[in-house]
């Protein structure tokens, strides 16, 4: 008995030594492509900021003709959503905390009597949607991990469309921003109208972000205002979005080295304990078979001396 739990706790021990194997490599994979990710924020960060000054410059320009793109609408009737997540699991609360919000962000734009049109990136949405019996317009798979700007510009093309042609009052991007290693945090911006620069987001500050710098000076616009704002405003999306995807990817794999560092500590100690049960399990087959040693040569010494 004792010799056949022995073999199944040392089958049970090699079992998690495996597993830990797995784990730590992802743990290391996961840290090396932060600082990847990182520098891809950072890299990104000048272009997003000179797009915001472009911006603020036309609002300051024509404050009317602004109007009609930029704002926050009172009471929208018809709102896209964007939700971004990541393409794998094993990376803790990422997917599940921008799901969860996105579906709390849905369910109160319904309350309030609006029609929601939802776009997805990342192949773990549509199955949580579909389970719940929500219909997602649009999914963007295989995105997440390596994001580039094609991707960001084919998925601005199908979620400002709607606005574009009147068929969206408002789109919003729910994703999970980095603010740093130790601190990612699921939010909510508005995408479409563009907000003033008052109401932080794509022309301002979201409390996180770098803030963009101040406009100063005289700007000559060729063409005109409206012109340009029309032309600009989707690339100001392309922008935002392509942001999004490369801080989620940052976050997806500081969420996954986090993951994956606790489940190593896990298995290290699973380990410890299997090796300890396993340890008193020999020692009481040894003992037992001490016993019946020392208890049959004690049986023959009785029969040789009667």
């Amino acid at each position: 008995m004792a010799g056949g739990q022995e073999r199944v706790l040392r089958r049970r021990i090699r079992t998690v030594q495996s597993t830990r194997k797995i784990t730590k490599a992802m743990e290391l994979i996961a840290a090396s492509r932060i600082v990847r990710a990182q520098g891809r924020i950072a890299s990104n960060r000048p272009y997003r900021l000179g797009m915001e000054k472009v911006l603020r410059q036309v609002v300051e320009e024509d404050p009317t003709v602004a109007a009609k793109l930029l704002g926050t609408p009172e009471a929208p009737e018809r709102v896209g959503v964007v939700a971004i997540v990541g393409d794998r699991g094993l990376a803790g609360s990422y997917n599940s905390g921008v799901l969860r919000a996105t579906e709390r962000l849905m369910a109160e734009h319904q309350r309030n009597g609006a029609q929601v049109t939802l776009w997805t990136v990342g192949k773990k949405a549509p199955a949580y949607f579909r389970y719940r019996g929500i219909e997602v317009a649009r999914s963007f798979p295989g995105v997440a991990d390596r994001p580039e700007f094609v991707h960001a510009r084919e998925i601005a093309a199908t979620v400002t469309a709607p606005f574009v042609n009147g068929d969206a009052d408002m789109v919003q991007l729910v994703s999970t921003r980095f603010i740093s290693a130790g601190t990612q945090r699921v939010k909510t911006l508005q995408l479409l109208p563009l907000p003033l620069a008052t109401e932080g987001g794509a022309s301002g500050t979201d409390g996180d972000d770098v803030p963009a710098a101040r406009s100063g000076g005289y700007t000559e616009f060729e063409p005109d205002v409206e012109t340009l704002l029309a032309e600009l405003t989707p690339r100001a999306a392309e922008a935002e979005i392509f942001a999004a995807l490369l801080e989620g990817a940052a976050s997806f794999f500081t969420a996954q080295q986090r993951a994956m560092a606790a489940a190593t500590e896990n298995a290290d100690e699973l380990v410890r304990t299997l090796t300890r049960v396993m340890n008193r399990a020999r020692q009481d087959s040894i003992t037992t078979e001490i016993m019946e040693i020392v208890g049959g040569a004690e049986a023959l010494r009785q029969s040789k001396g009667a």
